[in-house]
């Protein structure tokens, strides 16, 4: 493919489905293949969205209200839009993102309770709406994600990780869901099995957007 043309890929995911691994290995692999590729996360990506990620996991006093989380998370994806996504895409990089607006829609919209309406709406105000051109959704059974979780973080979990296992179900079903009504759109990939496994699974996932010969 052309490198004239920017390709924006999103990772998806509960907590502990690998989504940084496999965001990493990608961008290894496209560089490989000689195309400029621009790793990010939210929130974060820009030096103010990374500020507004401090605050968020690990919130001054009692913490965020609901609103109130969903409005920093908007703002912090507002900025990285408009100073890195969107430059880096208007000069053909590729740009992949660990996380993006979706989380948005499954943590403080559906479980958080806020709804999708609300979640899509800030984001059409703050980011314009830009989707990415594919969402890859990592999913693996709970007791798997669990102790990745746990091997990862041992007791220590950042103030959305440590929430209850009844509002990351939640956060699941709402992927789920999402992913059933955009097929074309969210590619769901099994997470289970080594890094480099899954790794071959995103790829084939990926071959009508990096090109088939390259997956």
């Amino acid at each position: 493919m052309s490198a004239a043309r920017g390709i924006f890929i999103a990772f998806e995911g509960g907590e502990g489905a690998g989504k940084s691994t496999q965001a990493r290995l990608l961008a290894e692999a496209l560089r490989a293949r000689g195309r400029e590729v621009v790793l990010t996360r939210e929130p974060g990506g820009t030096p103010g969205a990374e500020a507004i990620r401090a605050l968020l996991l690990a919130p001054p006093g009692e913490g965020w209200g609901r609103e109130a989380e969903a409005l920093l998370f908007a703002a912090a994806r507002a900025d990285h839009v408009a100073r890195l996504i969107r430059p880096s895409l208007g000069r053909g990089a590729v740009v992949v993102c660990d996380r993006f607006v979706d989380s948005s829609r499954a943590y403080q919209g559906a479980a958080g309770g806020l709804g999708d309406e609300a979640i899509c709406a800030l984001h059409t105000f703050g980011s314009g709406g830009l989707r990415p051109d594919r969402v890859i959704l990592l999913e693996a059974d709970e007791a798997a994600l669990a102790a990745r979780l746990a091997a990862r973080d041992g007791a220590r979990s950042d103030a959305i990780g440590g929430r209850p296992l009844a509002y990351h179900r939640k956060v699941a079903a709402a992927f789920h869901a999402m992913a059933a009504r955009d097929p074309s759109g969210i590619a769901r990939i099994d997470a289970s099995g080594s890094p480099q496994e899954v790794h071959a699974r995103v790829l084939a996932a990926l071959a009508d957007l990096i090109g088939a010969e390259e997956a």
